[in-house]
């Protein structure tokens, strides 16, 4: 009988799992072909306009028939999953909500309004400010005698690669709460490893950035070392909202 039980919870948690990939993956579609309605406006005034705007304007070519048609179909699938990453967010943990208990499930929506709001602030920084200073290295790098063309797959890749990841790195502060409830990380000890974090930053700055130019690495390990101090902060604070005989997330 306790293994029929057993083997039934196993199932339960199977069939929740399933379902919340499927909502997940209708998130993305509605998402995505909200993305696709506005393809045309995207594609021309938000991901090939930074290329425009450098001195000198990059020239982007397509060099394959189908090549449009597929660079389409990448910004349209990636788009959704971006626009439904609130919805993907929350159905995660919506899955892990019965290993909470539940002074921690009222977290959930603030989790994921957070976690969202620090992605889109990584992809809005990434946008504005480290997307201009790597183009503008690129384009104006080198001798004048070569002329930059760049194929249109190759520019959306970089430009995917660097918003995808600087929005990724800015969710140390929300992985750092995270760690913290469940008793992994603590305040002092990030305070002990600051010196070593400094260094892991800027490797991680520097591999998660496509390019060689330094600018954009920068770039990013700055607003990396701020994070760094305010997951510190935050990882205190978590700690005092536990109670001693609340130690965190349980199995």
């Amino acid at each position: 009988m306790e293994n029929d039980e057993k083997d039934m919870s196993f199932l339960d948690h199977l069939e929740e799992f399933r379902w919340r990939v499927i909502k997940s993956l209708a998130g993305v579609v509605i998402g995505s072909a909200a993305v696709g309605f506005f393809i045309d406006w995207i594609i021309n005034y938000v991901l090939f306009a930074p290329a425009k705007n450098t001195v000198p304007p990059l020239s982007i070519i397509n060099m394959k028939p189908y090549g449009q048609f597929l660079l389409y179909m990448e910004v349209i699938l990636i788009g959704g999953v971006i626009v439904s990453l609130p919805n993907v967010i929350y159905q995660f943990w919506k899955f892990i909500e019965p290993a909470l208990k539940p002074n921690e499930r009222k977290y959930i929506t603030l989790i994921v309004f957070f976690t969202t709001i620090c992605f889109l602030g990584g992809v809005v920084f990434s946008y504005f400010l480290m997307l201009p200073a790597a183009l503008g290295f690129f384009a104006t790098f080198g001798t004048e005698i070569i002329e930059n063309k760049i194929a249109a797959n190759e520019y959306l890749s970089f430009v995917i690669s660097l918003v995808l990841a600087s929005g990724l790195v800015f969710e140390l502060p929300m992985a750092s709460f995270f760690l913290s409830k469940i008793g992994i990380l603590k305040p002092s000890l990030m305070r002990k490893y600051r010196k070593h974090a400094v260094i892991a930053i800027l490797l991680i700055a520097g591999i998660v950035t496509p390019g060689p130019d330094i600018t954009s690495q920068v770039m990013l390990a700055v607003p990396l070392l701020i994070l760094y101090e305010i997951s510190i902060l935050i990882c205190k604070y978590s700690q005092k909202k536990q109670k001693p005989e609340d130690p965190g997330i349980t199995n």
